[in-house]
């Protein structure tokens, strides 16, 4: 199943003359639609051959000035051990399908060290957004067993030391992350079972060395990819070919590396906050087996005693395990309501309750518009949902009407869809926060939100209603890692785009010189959590600011109202006479384009990549530590000291 990336559907039939078309559209000017084409042709189960030809067109993209509306540009930096040439094409290929246009930088061959360290290399030259190291375990000098335990140590320790040297190398060069590979263990077992035990066989120094990766992730210093895990699951046997290494220095063979590729490029569009956030689920032979309207409650397949039963039982778990992890659920079935939500309600091996049900969409209106309609209701984007349905015939029709919508193959057993499910990586998290575990929640409550205010109708009294509470305080150790992965993962209100690892996050918070703060928004319906990041410059005479971004759920709700206030209040303290604010565009955040102007800046500048600049006078400003009228409660703990610049 992972091998042949079957969640996957099969590539079209007219592959080559679709890809052929969209080539020469590229040429003369793309459509609306070309981002959900490329897409749609790049979201199949593709051969070496049709990957190294979307490839092509994938860079040529990538190369333009500005990306096509829909995808967001990077460069990344490929260094490490072995050849690793054959991997650029059905990653620039993979990548396709996650939005991303990726130009790879190659470092030389078996020389990552020299290309990190030397900063007149081209790697350093590049501008790279990411780099990605591919160790390996036999250029490591961990392929041969070592005698005592001590030089067991040491191994481990040296090639530690190099991955160090070459991540910390890389990092002035590298604008977002740096991903660095866990090493796959060899395969041929020297003391057999006893590999695991004895610390100096070749198994257990990598297995010491990946540990030493992980924990390096766990401190926010790099992002993993655990392709040792992955040659796991698909069996080392498979991935490790020897004859390829020893004629090519292939760490994988050919075979292996369209579903390598997919992995890493799934990895880095986590990175740039393109994980799928919402599991839509279909209800008849997905979540039970049968037809609810007709076989009844007590004719449906569901829990202990048959194999069947048990294995929507296990589908069940899964969706729960994945709202635990910040998934939000909902329900798109062609169904009379009352039916659908009978098992929620009165099964008692459901495991599924309606409490767990972000948006309940069962009706017999066609399942693309109730998808739109639950994209709507989250206030999410369509590319954000993962649509599970037992019928082939329904996951064709939504393909063809919504591409952006991942909908992943499933086999004929049920038994097996949780696998389908967790294979295709659609979740894939590079971090786990607090907040992250409570999305679904908070998602739950944005549906609420909607709710009440389509039942209010007036836009004040809701908001009001709200009771809400807008906590302004710093960025500190413990809101650090939420504070990074919002402003890596920020497309839409993101001023300037601007990325900031968890290190530079920490580097700012020490700095006289920059202002940061984190807000919350609290409210009757829960705790929104970190919604806003807002980093400014502390200038003589001025403070500029550098990012500004937040959470799209809190839209409409004056956060920037209270945002902006805080800024004048602390600018005017420092002795500021006015605030520079800049819009930078970006193929995702042309609804900040006006964000200063409705704030009451003026535009001063319009530059030639199309950023604008943006001045608001603080003399103008009342001198309140908010409008008077803004529905909600101010708890700000983000004071300024005072600078003196002379």
């Amino acid at each position: 199943m992972l091998i042949d990336l079957d969640w996957l559907p099969p590539p079209a039939d007219d592959f080559r003359r679709r890809l052929k078309a969209l080539g020469e559209e590229w040429a003369t000017g793309p459509k609306s639609d070309f981002h959900a084409r490329i897409v749609a042709l790049a979201t199949a189960a593709l051969d070496d051959g049709q990957l190294g030809r979307l490839a092509k067109l994938g860079a040529e993209m990538a190369a333009a000035p500005v990306p096509p509306e829909g995808f967001l540009s990077a460069t990344v930096g490929l260094l490490g051990d072995g050849t690793l040439s054959l991997t650029v094409a059905p990653l620039v290929a993979s990548a396709l399908r996650h939005g991303l246009l990726l130009r790879v930088v190659e470092g030389g061959y078996n020389s990552a060290v020299q290309d990190a360290v030397d900063r007149s290399s081209g790697v350093h030259a590049a501008g790279l957004d990411f780099a990605v190291i591919a160790a390996d375990h036999r250029i490591l000098g961990l392929d041969r067993a070592a005698a005592t335990a001590d030089e067991a140590a040491a191994r481990v320790e040296a090639a530690a030391g190099r991955l160090r040297m070459i991540i910390d190398g890389l990092r002035p060069a590298v604008a977002s992350a740096i991903l660095v590979q866990t090493l796959v263990p060899p395969l041929d077992a020297l003391f057999g079972s006893f590999d695991r035990i004895e610390p100096g066989s070749p198994f257990a120094m990598v297995q010491a060395l990946n540990r030493r990766i992980a924990e390096w992730a766990s401190a926010g210093q790099i992002v993993l990819i655990d392709i040792a895990r992955l040659a796991g699951m698909v069996g080392l046997e498979r991935w490790e070919d020897p004859a390829h290494w020893h004629a090519a220095k292939l760490a994988t063979p050919p075979a292996m590396l369209p579903l390598y590729a997919e992995v890493v490029a799934r990895t880095l569009a986590a990175v740039r906050g393109r994980s799928r956030k919402c599991l839509v689920l279909d209800l008849d032979n997905t979540l039970w087996g049968g037809v609810i309207g007709d076989d009844g409650l007590a004719g449906i397949k569901l829990g202990q005693g048959s194999a069947t039963g048990e294995a929507f039982i296990a589908i069940q778990r899964m969706a729960l395990e994945l709202r635990a992890r910040g998934v939000v659920l909902a329900v798109c079935s062609k169904n009379e309501e009352d039916a659908a939500r009978l098992p929620f309600r009165a099964h008692p091996d459901m495991l599924l309750k309606e409490e767990h049900i972000a948006v309940f969409q069962a009706n017999w209106t066609d399942k693309a518009t109730n998808l739109r309609a639950i994209a709507e209701a989250l206030n999410i984007g369509i590319d954000a949902l993962v649509f599970l349905d037992d019928n082939p015939a329904e996951r064709l029709r939504v393909r063809q009407a919504l591409p952006l919508v991942a909908v992943p193959e499933l086999p004929d057993d049920p038994a097996f869809y949780p696998r389908a499910l967790a294979g295709a990586g659609y979740f894939e998290a590079v971090a786990v926060s607090r907040e992250d575990r409570e999305r679904a929640g908070y998602y739950q409550a944005n549906a609420q939100r909607a709710a009440a205010l389509s039942a209010s109708g007036d836009l004040d009294a809701y908001l009001r209603s709200l009771d809400m509470v807008c906590e302004i305080a710093p960025v500190d150790a413990l809101s650090r890692p939420r504070v990074s992965q919002l402003i890596n993962k920020s497309n839409q209100f993101n001023l300037t785009t601007r990325r900031y690892s968890e290190s530079e996050v920490q580097a700012v918070e020490g700095d006289p010189g920059r202002h940061m703060i984190q807000i919350r928004l609290v409210d009757r319906f829960g705790d929104n959590g970190v919604i806003s990041v807002i980093i400014a410059d502390r200038m003589a005479d001025h403070w500029a600011i550098d990012t500004w971004l937040m959470s799209c759920r809190v839209l409409g709700r004056r956060v920037e109202d209270a945002a902006l206030a805080h800024l004048i209040a602390q600018a005017r303290a420092d002795g500021a006479g006015w605030l520079l604010g800049r819009y930078i565009p970006s193929p995702k955040n042309r609804m900040v384009a006006d964000h200063y102007r409705k704030l009451g800046f003026r535009l001063t500048e319009t530059l030639a990549d199309g950023s604008t600049l943006w001045r608001l006078d603080l003399a103008a400003q009342g001198s309140g530590p908010a409008p008077p009228d803004l529905p909600m409660r101010i708890e700000d703990t983000a004071r300024a000291a005072r600078r003196v610049f002379g």
